[in-house]
């Protein structure tokens, strides 16, 4: 297991962020890797909740000093605001994404949503509604695979709650104010994902008229959370690269241990996710511990840059940046670099 080097300077107040999802930080943090104990230096790297118990688990403020990974949302729309972040690692753990409705609808296959009534959820108050730019997405990826768009449907809105932060909070139905329009009939499907979008389908009995979460092209399966993004911010990359090099070699070895896991990964996510493993297992595949690595590939970094734009066309992002930018492919060839001497 890696460990953080000495820093370059003294006492250095460092925290992490991640979302409630399968991804290597939060194996590592479930691990006891990362629990905030001093060094015998004086640092420490705690979970942004533990020093800040009003932020939600995947807060959209960009702090100094500061790890996050989770929904590229997020990251992605703190970085079109000017946040001095950097993409220094990708994970992709592809989930179920279903377009539902009911089974008395006549709506059977994809083709059928022509005219039809899609429901979107829009929380207002929200700095970025990543519920409402991930159901879109879905949706309009599904579409596509036979031949349909934006226009030959109609877009709903569904006005609906803020999402309670998990893990500390329990776990509440992430779909609620969608699968009530679907059962009130205001809409005629609308889309889920992930282990709560299928426990949500469980729950109202819904037909899935299509899940896109597994198809052969990646293109179709691009999301919020494919790839999710580790960024760090900029500040901490260039004065303290020891740091960023240690805690990235944490968070990859916790995926390295994911992958003779199987089980243990299964009740980690669980536990991140605040839903029964069953669900879990059923969401995200019995392949999900050998998905947990951290990467910078060309696939996974052209994909971030697709759901950039999609996210600029259908305006959730206020201005465009430059992704090549926003990648910084050093410290991980780093890390890899030295595993590959320590093996030679």
């Amino acid at each position: 297991m890696a460990s953080i080097s000495e820093p370059q300077s003294p006492v250095l107040p460092l925290s992490y962020a991640r979302s409630p999802v399968p991804t290597p930080l939060g194996i590592a943090v479930h691990l006891g890797w990362l629990n905030g104990e001093l060094s015998a230096d004086g640092i420490a790297i705690r979970s942004l909740q533990s020093t800040d118990p009003s932020a939600g688990s995947s807060s959209f403020r960009t702090l100094s000093q500061s790890f996050r990974q989770g929904g590229s949302v997020p990251a992605i729309w703190a970085r079109a605001r000017g946040a001095a972040t950097r993409v220094i690692g990708l994970t992709w753990v592809d989930e179920s994404q279903l377009l539902i409705t009911l089974p008395d609808s006549g709506i059977t296959q994809l083709d059928a949503l022509k005219g039809r009534r899609i429901g979107l959820p829009l929380r207002a108050d929200d700095g970025i509604d990543l519920f409402r730019a991930t159901a879109l997405r879905g949706t309009l990826n599904a579409l596509s695979l036979v031949g349909l768009d934006a226009g030959d449907i109609e877009l709903v809105d569904i006005a609906a709650a803020p999402i309670e932060p998990r893990p500390q909070a329990p776990a509440a139905n992430d779909y609620a104010a969608e699968c009530a329009a679907l059962l009130r009939g205001e809409v005629d499907a609308i889309y889920v994902k992930g282990a709560h979008g299928l426990k949500a389908v469980d729950d109202i009995r819904a037909r899935v008229i299509a899940d896109i979460g597994f198809h052969p092209d990646p293109r179709i399966r691009n999301n919020n959370g494919t790839p999710r993004p580790l960024t760090v911010n900029a500040d901490v990359l260039q004065q303290h690269p020891d740091i960023v090099s240690g805690f990235l070699g944490l968070v990859a070895d916790a995926g390295d241990w994911a992958r003779t896991h199987p089980g243990r990964t299964l009740d980690f996510v669980s536990a991140e996710t605040g839903i029964e493993v069953p669900w879990v297992s059923r969401a995200y595949g019995d392949r999900l511990h050998l998905h947990l690595g951290l990467g910078l590939d060309d696939a996974g970094i052209a994909a971030l840059g697709d759901f950039k734009s999609f996210l600029l066309e259908w305006g959730f992002l206020e201005r465009d940046f430059d992704l090549a930018d926003w990648i910084d492919p050093a410290p991980l060839d780093a890390v890899l670099a030295g595993r590959q001497r320590r093996l030679a």
